[in-house]
């Protein structure tokens, strides 16, 4: 009998031991794969301020993977989110963000930093006062080095700022991640973000310093078209009374009595004011509402998002960039994989079929849909 229990146990053994090398397998085959998808990435690492706010900016950005939230620069082994906050740890709040190289290069990655905080700031950035959240460029090789310090200096002989830059460019040393929760906390989090950020005079600050970047001929796509707003005069010509009061006196159309909350044809859809490329059939679908809904645009430099309290709440209200047309509002409520709703108005839209796309000016966009 003792055999036998003993026989048994061996075999336990050997298929417990079996089961645990195929799963070491499985995840070291997984390792290999995720390095091998990221061996042509970059890593640039960046001290912003809050680095809600500089990861929300970065994901935004052609080329950029993703970004993440941490923290580095100090002397303290794995910092907690409340140890860094206190001060005393050496470290700031950081964004590792990796990018494409083919997409986007480092130096371009620093202009789209320097255009989201204030660098001349060296006690904090913006409502968040002390080191930790002080701006920093912390460099991984030699050649970052090289393009941060040229950055920099071409950034404080731009006569942008009156004040001298302050933020430090430093060799990176290491890098930890922040807690889960704080990980694309304007996604999880997006109206609390929303409220946080308003409140804290980053965007204010970044219109004003920024405001000659704004003020931009119109937007060119690949085919030259240019992306502008007619006179008011005009305006009331080309639209219909309700286009108008959608989109000139931020009116709303009422639910499942307009053009596109049902439409399920592919193209896209652009804005009827300006004729920017908005949203996509694509990323469309039912929300029950009776209003078309997106989960996400089909280009985010095209969208504005704004704080709106009528109503009696809190809202994020989202507008054409170059039309200045009021769309709709965007929520936290929508299906992966960005759990966002972008309710729109049909009346502030104007769909191109895929069909139409080469012909109208949109072409390219057509790669984007699957041709059967």
């Amino acid at each position: 009998m003792k055999k036998i229990i003993v026989i048994t146990l061996v075999i336990l053994f050997g298929v417990v031991m079996a089961g645990l090398q195929h799963a070491q397998n499985q995840k070291s085959e997984k390792t290999t794969a995720m390095n091998d998808e990221n061996s042509t990435l970059k890593i640039a690492t960046l001290a912003g301020g809050c680095f809600w706010c500089v990861e929300s900016d970065f994901e935004k950005v052609d080329g950029v993977v993703k970004a993440v939230s941490g923290y580095t620069g100090g002397t303290k082994d794995n910092p907690t989110y409340n140890e860094v906050s206190a001060g005393g740890t050496g470290h700031v709040e950081a964004v590792q963000i990796h990018f494409d190289p083919t997409k986007i290069t480092y130096a371009e990655i620093l202009n789209v930093f320097w255009r989201h905080v204030d660098p001349t700031d060296s006690g904090g950035q913006f409502v968040d006062r002390g080191a930790q959240y002080r701006t920093a460029i912390f460099y991984h090789d030699d050649e970052q080095r090289q393009i941060a310090q040229a950055s920099k200096k071409e950034l404080g002989e731009s006569g942008r700022f009156s004040k001298p830059i302050a933020t430090k460019i430093i060799a990176f040393k290491k890098f930890y991640e922040a807690e889960e929760y704080h990980q694309d906390y304007y996604k999880k989090s997006a109206l609390r973000y929303k409220f946080y950020r308003y409140n804290s005079g980053r965007d204010q600050f970044l219109k004003m310093a920024w405001k000659a970047e704004e003020i931009q001929p119109a937007a060119q796509d690949a085919s030259g078209a240019k992306y502008t707003k007619p006179s008011d005069a005009v305006l009331k010509k080309k639209l219909t009374s309700l286009q108008y009061e959608v989109t000139r006196q931020d009116a709303t159309e009422p639910p499942f009595k307009n053009e596109y909350w049902d439409k399920k044809e592919e193209g896209i859809y652009v804005d009827v004011v300006s004729g920017e490329p908005l949203f996509s059939s694509q990323d469309k679908y039912e929300s029950g509402t009776g209003w078309p809904s997106f989960t996400k645009p089909l280009n985010p430099n095209n969208i504005t998002e704004h704080q709106d309290r009528r109503l009696f709440m809190v809202r994020t209200e989202v507008r054409s960039k170059h039309g200045d047309s009021h769309l709709g509002h965007v929520f936290p409520d929508g299906p992966a994989p960005t759990g966002l709703r972008y309710c729109i108005n049909s009346a502030s839209l104007k769909f191109i079929p895929r069909e139409e796309l080469e012909k109208q000016g949109y072409g390219q966009y057509a790669g984007t849909f699957n041709i059967k």
